[in-house]
């Protein structure tokens, strides 16, 4: 396994992420889009990965050089996403930010596979090369808040080609060697997802990226709006990837002890209490810290073991279908409800109540995982 070269890639398409999540609805807001403005237009960004990882898994499964997929998606997403310099009207950036994101959202799928491959036998070691992409997103987002602090929230888009170059750059260096090769049939696709057990699964990491829709699309324009600077907002999304980080350090270590099964269920739970306190607390900075801390739960314990789950539900050359109907459905899908919905909340109901639906999510998903059963 490249380890070094993986980690480069790791950390450049995770600090577009750093870059784009927190900061992407603060740019949004200073051009002036409303409320559902920006929820709908962060949710186009969610729906693009219903179908792109689909496609992108199905040209995977019938190519040997899937790095030069890899490749090609990099520079194109490069491409596409400078049209952000050429108009802001709301239905140009619906365009843009759908053709950009449907190339973006191709490359990860194909190397998470790859590094679900090569640390098969090693139970959590995923984190171990997946925390370079935490190390990334905190990287960004604690260099872009003063930035934005000092010449305004305008400079995102510089700073996003600039990254979403970096991705393309590391594609180049990945051997196809790492990519190639067939993998057997494991049985009709369809039979095993619709697995009771998988089916469980699933619905249950939709309601979890359901949960997160508030936290995405509003928490910085939230925190903003009870007077906190872009630097401020920037350490506290930094704060919880370094939480997050910890986790994946520890994830060898929590995996002897404790079933896949189990540490969802803890990851659920942890997550409707960070929401209930981020909304109900905004104002206290030790709180909006203690909700932060939980990010190790709401997306490290989460991911981590949501991976490893995927891994062992899809064998053979399933792995990449699987990985996408994971994305699909999870990210995409709930990620795209969750932004589209807080987008409508946040302007009738308010910040408090779209985090205590958000909590509610979270609660369901808890319940649904009860029929998981023990891995």
């Amino acid at each position: 396994m490249p380890y070094w070269r993986l980690a480069g890639f790791y950390f450049f398409y995770f600090s577009v992420l750093g870059a784009l999540v927190p900061y992407w609805g603060l740019y949004l807001k200073s051009i002036g889009f409303t409320p559902v403005d920006i929820g709908s237009l962060m949710a186009v960004l969610m729906l693009s990965r219903i179908v792109a990882p689909n496609v992108w898994a199905y040209i995977a499964d019938h190519r040997e050089d899937r790095m030069r997929v890899v490749r090609v998606a990099s520079f194109l997403t490069v491409l596409l996403f400078a049209g952000v310099f050429a108009g802001t009207s709301f239905w140009w950036l619906v365009l843009v930010m759908l053709a950009f994101s449907f190339f973006w959202h191709a490359s990860l799928p194909l190397i998470e596979v790859q590094v679900m491959h090569h640390t098969r036998n090693k139970p959590g070691a995923y984190g171990r090369v997946r925390l370079w992409g935490s190390l990334g997103f905190i990287a960004s987002v604690a260099a872009l808040g003063p930035v934005l602090d000092a010449a305004g929230p305008w400079w995102i888009l510089p700073a996003l080609i600039a990254l979403m170059a970096g991705i393309w750059v590391y594609s180049l260096t990945l051997p196809e060697s790492e990519m190639a090769g067939h993998m057997q049939h494991a049985g009709p696709f369809m039979k095993v997802v619709l697995r009771p057990e998988i089916l469980a699964f699933l619905a249950a990491c939709l309601l979890m990226q359901v949960s997160h829709g508030p936290y995405y699309t509003f928490y910085s324009i939230y925190l903003e709006g009870h007077g906190y600077t872009k630097t401020v907002i920037g350490l506290l999304w930094a704060y919880a990837v370094v939480c997050e980080i910890g986790v994946f350090l520890l994830m060898p270590r929590i995996l002897k002890h404790v079933d896949l099964r189990t540490v969802l269920k803890v990851s659920f739970a942890l997550a409707a209490a960070r929401w209930l306190m981020i909304g109900t607390f905004p104002d206290s900075l030790a709180w909006l810290i203690l909700a932060q801390t939980l990010h190790a739960a709401s997306f490290g314990t989460f991911h981590a073991a949501g991976m490893q789950m995927v891994y062992r539900f899809f064998v053979g050359k399933h792995q990449h279908r699987g990985q996408a109907v994971y994305s699909t459905v999870a990210f995409g899908v709930g990620g795209a409800v969750g932004s589209y919905y807080s987008g409508h909340t946040w302007a009738t109901l308010g910040p408090g109540l779209t985090f205590a639906i958000a909590a509610g999510a979270a609660a369901l998903a808890f319940v649904v995982a009860l029929r998981l059963r023990k891995s």
